[in-house]
């Protein structure tokens, strides 16, 4: 069975609740087990390699990939495994941590937009200006009258980019709040990765229902046909890297890449001993 990434896709128009999305669920996988999901993605990176070299090489198309979760949910993962392998001449990570000074001294897209791939790279945003209409209004950072406006604001901006030329996907990695509590005491229990844990974290859990009711409105608002959002159910990481992998592959088949014509006379040329 073909895996139908329309099935994870928020259309434009669409009501949302994620609560009603089971965070461990497998959508679209029709496969037996884990391990059987864990054995499918070597194959789904090759396919990935492969068509990363042809839009670099054909250099004419650029895709942005925006990954956004709650804390712990998985966006360093799902980079590492989703991208194992690609040529790091044409991939690159933007990870977009709190403002700095210069940042905060000009508009919240300010930061965004240098970030922005160009012709033949894929860019993945590790958190995003999305962030702008997430924290900022969670934590109260800005007035309400502020940030509601900025809905406008990140359709337009991504509708321009669309316009010029850059293919635009953003992926919700979903987790449950069991999860996360997990995964936060992982990052405590194993000194390997105590540098992840910042007590800071846990206000954000804190204020989980904010912050889901936050993530519902950037789906139902700013989830176009010219940049989707994808809800990809987390809690189970080899299915999480499956979706996306899936998503981000066939983004590109679907943009009819070519390598470029080669040089003229090259089955003329010898290659001297």
């Amino acid at each position: 069975m073909a895996f139908d990434i329309n099935a994870l896709r928020v259309k434009p128009g669409d009501k949302i609740d994620l609560s009603d999305i089971d965070t461990r669920s497998t959508p679209e996988w029709d496969g037996d087990d884990k391990d059987e999901g864990k054995a499918a993605l070597p194959v789904l990176n090759e396919r990935l390699e492969a068509l990363q070299e042809l839009l670099y090489a054909e250099g004419k198309q650029r895709l942005l990939v925006v990954i956004q979760a709650m804390d712990a949910g998985g966006k360093d993962g799902t980079v590492r495994h989703v991208f194992e392998g690609v040529n790091p001449t044409g991939v690159r990570v933007a990870s977009f941590k709190r403002p700095t000074d210069e940042e905060l001294a000009h508009d919240y897209l300010w930061r965004v937009h240098s970030q922005v791939p160009g012709n033949g790279e894929i860019t993945i945003f590790n958190r995003s200006h999305y962030e702008d209409v997430l924290v900022v209004r969670v934590a109260e950072l800005v007035p309400e009258n502020r940030w509601k406006k900025r809905f406008d604001h990140i359709v337009n901006f991504e509708e321009m980019l669309a316009d010029e030329g850059t293919t635009i996907i953003k992926i919700f990695l979903h987790i449950s709040k069991d999860e996360q509590k997990e995964r936060l005491q992982d990052r405590l229990d194993r000194p390997e990765k105590n540098w992840k844990f910042e007590e800071g974290d846990l206000g954000p859990r804190s204020q989980w229902d904010d912050y889901q009711k936050a993530f519902e409105d950037v789906l139902e608002k700013t989830s176009t046909d010219q940049a989707p959002w994808y809800v990809v159910p987390a809690d189970r990481k080899w299915y999480r890297n499956i979706a996306v992998s899936e998503i981000v592959i066939q983004t590109l088949e679907s943009l009819n890449m070519d390598f470029p014509p080669p040089e003229g006379g090259l089955d003329k040329i010898v290659i001297p001993d």
